[in-house]
């Protein structure tokens, strides 16, 4: 269910007031839980967002330095060097927009998230 889903979420018929209040903090609690978490582009970096994982896609936009990222899924692609290591990694940020994982800080040298289709 999408985050939009819940705003048309109403209290069920014949619940109490306290049901009802209880609900609402359920929705909002799922839809929080929908939220991508964010991380964030390494330091002093302005990062190019591409069509597809590798150099060799066209250039979408570029984020802004200090810039955080929510990453939808992840899939292998052109190993790329950056400053968080090597990797091969591609991190969807949006409808066909991906960044290089090398240059995000996840914590982690692998996938943090589901792999694309």
């Amino acid at each position: 269910m999408s985050v939009e889903e819940f705003e048309g979420v109403e209290a069920r018929e014949g619940a109490t007031e306290t049901e009802g209040a209880a609900g609402a903090e359920t929705v909002g609690v799922a839809a929080e839980t929908l939220a991508a978490k964010r991380y964030p582009v390494a330091p002093g970096v302005r990062l190019n967002v591409r069509s597809g994982p590798g150099t060799n896609y066209r250039i979408v936009r570029v984020l802004p330095y200090g810039a955080s990222v929510p990453i939808n899924c992840q899939m292998p692609g052109e190993w790329i060097r950056g400053p968080y290591g090597t990797s091969n990694i591609w991190d969807n940020i949006g409808n066909g927009e991906f960044v290089s994982d090398a240059y995000i800080y996840t914590g982690s040298d692998g996938y943090v998230a589901i792999r694309c289709n």
